[in-house]
């Protein structure tokens, strides 16, 4: 009898790489060099989009980054994060360490893992997954809440839905579901429900923009994320959805005349002949000809999740970030990066510095927003968005962003707006009495977001030459802390 053998393989075979040149990724965590924040130290095999990657992981884990340096020349990854958390203590919470060193570097995020901007998770049974509905438009007064009054009509329960206004610009991302049966939609209703919210979006006062209102909708692959024309091992959320809508949408290409009267969220300073004067985000972009790099300085007023928002936006125009660093001080924000065109070549001409330039200003201004903060809590309910809308719109009051999001457990409902009235000024608190009267059994706070304008003597000077040269000193005693 003929006895068969198989090859044999040592078991350590396939981590014997891993032993010989280190781990592809090393997350380190140190709570002891600063007082006030947590140094995150990353090393990793250099790959396409590794910065947004990183920062995409603390931003959903509501980390605030106040500095950060980052290298990745000779296909190796290097970075170092001052961070807090949302309570602006430093990172203690075991599970958020490990969440992130897990994630980062792996080659594919855990959606079960994930949250979304109002940190929701989902359940993972398929049939229950949700319809995801990507819209932009023109916006005007009472578009969102015409939109959420359709799909009730349609029968449609809205499960999650965040939409942000910018320069005459609306974009929405909804998870809906049956109304019935809370479970996916089938492909014939989905066409009706198409065409009639493309009717509302294509209701516009602007005509010469009505190429630019669209509608599209998929089934979720991954609750609360959308995952379609992401390189592989990166997973987009909505948040960076929602800048990729508005960058289509070309919100940053709107004339001035519209931009100051339709731009909330810019702070108004006054001047010394006491004229109200708008400051806006300075965005300035040089080549460094000996390298072959373009550099991108950012200097704006400081808030979470702004390295999210430029770090996103450079990757979706298709340019790779080789060093960067950021600084915060005394309420102002300095970004840094050094970044080549996709094919390795720096920003030549004018006009494409401009575009850039142009896009970044408003990837920066599109989350900000200075009115009053409504935040809602109420028992979930079909139709609930549309008639709580409905109330502030006969009100006269203008929704500029909105999250909502359904608990876990299906019984409640998250909301936030921030809210103008129609003129663009902030609500009137005996007005939001009286609005909630109405609204019936809804928990309402409300909340004006103010933004503190730093006093100049605090304001930091930066020089390029200074922090590129920091940088690389303290990236290379970084490395020698771990050979």
């Amino acid at each position: 009898m003929t006895k068969a053998f198989s090859p044999y393989f040592d078991p350590e075979f396939d981590s014997l790489s891993e032993r010989i040149n280190g781990p592809p990724c090393r997350v380190t965590f140190d709570n002891e060099s600063l007082e006030d924040y947590t140094i995150v130290k990353i090393d990793c095999v250099k790959k396409q989009d590794q910065l947004l990657e990183v920062v995409q992981v603390l931003t959903e884990v509501n980390l605030t980054i106040s500095k950060g340096y980052i290298s990745s020349d000779a296909g190796w990854f290097m970075d170092v994060f001052h961070v807090k958390e949302e309570n602006g203590k430093k990172v203690s919470d075991q599970s958020v360490i490990n969440y992130i060193q897990q994630t980062i570097g792996s080659k594919r995020i855990d959606p079960s893992k994930i949250t979304t901007q109002t940190s929701k998770m989902y359940d993972a049974n398929p049939q229950e997954e949700p319809t995801a509905i990507e819209m932009t438009a023109t916006d005007r007064p009472g578009l969102f809440s015409e939109i959420s009054a359709a799909l009730a009509d349609l029968h449609c329960n809205i499960v999650e839905a965040h939409a942000w206004s910018h320069n005459t610009r609306l974009a929405c991302v909804a998870y809906i579901s049956d109304q019935s049966s809370n479970t996916r939609i089938d492909g014939h209703r989905l066409a009706a429900i198409k065409h009639h919210l493309n009717t509302i979006l294509h209701a516009s006062n602007i005509p010469e923009d009505t190429s630019l209102q669209s509608l599209q909708y998929k089934d979720a692959k991954s609750i609360g994320l959308i995952g379609a024309g992401v390189s592989e091992g990166t997973m987009t959320t909505v948040e960076r959805r929602l800048h990729q809508l508005l960058l289509l949408a070309q919100d940053f290409d709107v004339p001035p005349v519209q931009r100051r009267t339709c731009s909330p969220g810019i702070s108004v300073g006054v001047d010394s002949n006491g004229e109200k004067e708008v400051e806006k985000t300075s965005v300035l972009i040089e080549n460094c000809s000996e390298k072959g790099y373009s550099i991108v300085t950012v200097q704006c007023k400081d808030r979470r999740r702004l390295m999210f928002d430029t770090v996103c936006t450079l990757a979706d125009m298709q340019y790779v970030i080789s060093h960067a660093s950021v600084d915060s001080h005394g309420g102002y924000a300095f970004q840094e990066y050094f970044v080549r065109k996709i094919d390795g070549g720096a920003l030549c001409s004018e006009s494409e510095k401009q575009h850039a330039m142009k896009c970044l200003e408003a990837a920066v201004e599109r989350r900000v927003c200075e009115g009053t903060r409504l935040e809602l809590c109420a028992n979930n309910r079909v139709g609930l968005l549309s008639d709580i809308t409905r109330v502030l719109r006969e009100k006269g009051i203008v929704v500029l962003r909105a999250d909502l999001a359904t608990k876990t457990d299906k019984s409640t409902v998250d909301i936030t707006f921030y809210v103008r009235d129609i003129v663009g000024n902030n609500v009137d608190v005996e007005l939001v009495k009286s609005m909630k009267r109405e609204m019936g059994l809804i928990d309402l706070a409300v909340k004006n977001e103010k933004v503190v304008k730093p006093s100049p003597a605090v304001k930091p000077r930066f020089s390029i030459g200074d922090i590129f040269k920091s940088q690389i000193e303290r990236l290379s005693h970084s490395l020698l802390t771990y050979m």
